[in-house]
């Protein structure tokens, strides 16, 4: 017991220096800097005009001549700060442009789309006398690759897909990064005689299918670069769909005297993991098969794999920053195309987050220790196939339903417009979160059959019956641990001896 104890607080020791260096080292890899910068640029690009009677807001878009009216107004006016608030024009080094005189345009803006080809869809033989042509949905294999239009210019021509850029997967459909481009110059007046001249010589045709309005920006105040993307999408059906992407990132991670220290909790975090790689393997080797029997290993293996994969993540970022950005900055007059750069760095943060839960998570495996958690662990290892079981019913049930929802009110209620959203609209009203007046407008009949039956066999039953299971087991396991002592350690016993 007296080695078990020992042996138990160090490992609890190692663990709380391991949790703190993770918390020091993902909370200062973000600030709240990043959301007012965000927002910022969301109020200047996505909001609507003071003008309500404007409809060149870029959430007003519903036409390609919308489209236009966007590109020719906000979006130049958003793109280029040449006038004080006075009209005193200002002048900045090399002709860039300071977004609210604080944020400097990299480079140039880049307009792209993707085309389909004519007659890519089947249509019905009784109409192929009324329609000579029909562009299908986008898809790889109905790309339009040809010259089109006046086809003397770079945007008249398609131009490959870029070997780094990621695809987009936008709300109709899967993008690739090539299409027929091109960058708007640095003058607002030449820009502005570039997107005139492209719309008077219909560059956007009834093939045209996406638009990517991307640019990036960075403020030296705070040491942050803005990759913001546009999406326009025109979908066969008609109108226009549009999305934005707006991404701070911290792309130069070692400016200050901060930022080192961070690096040294980097260096500490791989070391750490080490130390927990070498523990596990020592322990693999000596239980061989009893070592995949505990839950809490198969935690401590999957921290491991994802904390693995962070650091792998943060290695092939870094390496990219400083391999691309003197590439990236080499000509003021091309477009930077630093969206794969953000997208490696959604990519570490998202992996760096799940590491963070998952370590706070594992704590639960030295909290266990006390006799609260040794009910409550116990409780549910007991219940668990009764969980699993009820598990299969609940889902059952529940995909029955959200079928019934996606087919009698997918074609009318935007909350029912997908099976995904009906899975999630479903978890919504078991929340008490629902519009019930739109699946009555779209159904007067079984619209509320299913909104009653929905909430009385889910809602009153089913879930009262999963906390009936849990609430029955753990009064079991509570009289038990009256009648006799609890033989797990106690968390105390750790800290006095």
């Amino acid at each position: 017991r007296e080695v078990e104890l020992n042996t138990t607080l160090r490992e609890l020791l190692i663990y709380v220096a391991f949790l703190v260096d993770l918390c020091i080292l993902t909370f200062g890899m973000v600030s709240t800097d990043m959301y007012y910068l965000n927002e910022a640029m969301s109020h200047l690009f996505l909001e609507p005009p003071f003008s309500e009677d404007d409809r060149s807001g870029f959430g007003s878009i519903r036409s390609r001549a919308d489209f236009w009216r966007f590109a020719e107004g906000p979006l130049l006016n958003g793109l280029y700060w040449d006038k004080w608030y006075n009209n005193r024009t200002l002048t900045f080094q090399n002709s860039s442009s300071h977004i609210y005189y604080e944020n400097l345009l990299l480079g140039v803006a880049q307009i792209r789309q993707l085309r389909v080809r004519n007659n890519t869809c089947s249509v019905y033989p009784s109409f192929r006398t009324f329609l000579q042509d029909c562009y299908s949905e986008y898809h790889y294999r109905a790309e339009d690759r040809s010259d089109f239009g006046l086809q003397n210019e770079s945007e008249w021509k398609y131009t490959s897909t870029s070997s780094l850029s990621p695809w987009y997967r936008g709300s109709m459909g899967s993008y690739n990064s090539g299409g027929y481009l091109f960058t708007l110059p640095k003058s607002k007046q030449e820009s502005m005689k570039k997107l005139v001249f492209l719309r008077q010589n219909s560059w956007l045709t009834r093939g045209t299918r996406v638009v990517f309005v991307d640019f990036s920006t960075y403020n030296a105040n705070i040491n942050l670069f803005c990759i913001i993307r546009l999406v326009v999408e025109f979908p066969a059906t008609g109108g226009a769909h549009t999305s934005s992407h707006i991404y701070s990132a911290k792309l130069l991670r070692y400016v200050t005297g901060y930022d080192y220290f961070l690096a040294s909790c980097e260096v500490a975090f791989c070391c750490i993991i080490t130390i927990f790689i070498i523990q596990e393997a020592v322990k693999i080797i000596k239980l061989k098969k009893e070592y995949f029997r505990s839950v809490w290993i198969l935690l401590d293996l999957l921290l491991l794999v994802v904390s693995i994969i962070a650091i792998v993540f943060n290695i092939y970022r870094t390496s990219k920053v400083s391999e691309l950005m003197k590439e990236l900055l080499s000509d003021a007059d091309v477009y930077p195309d630093f969206y794969f750069l953000a997208s490696w760095q959604v990519l570490y943060d998202n992996m760096i987050a799940v590491t963070i839960f998952l370590a706070w998570i594992k704590i639960f495996k030295y909290v266990r220790l006390n006799n609260t958690m040794t009910q409550l662990s116990s409780t549910l290892s007991r219940c668990a196939k009764e969980i699993i079981g009820f598990g299969i019913m609940f889902f059952l049930i529940f995909f029955a339903y959200v079928q019934f929802g996606y087919l009698v009110f997918g074609s009318q209620v935007k909350d029912f417009s997908t099976f995904q959203n009906c899975i999630y609209t479903q978890f919504r009203i078991v929340l008490g979160d629902f519009d019930f007046e739109a699946i009555e407008e779209a159904n007067r009949i079984l619209g509320p059959i299913y909104f009653i039956t929905f909430v009385f066999f889910v809602f009153f039953i089913l879930l009262n019956m999963f906390l009936a299971i849990i609430n029955d087991t753990y009064s079991e396991v509570k009289a038990e641990f009256k009648v006799k002592l609890s033989r797990e350690l106690h968390t105390g016993d750790l800290f006095r001896r």
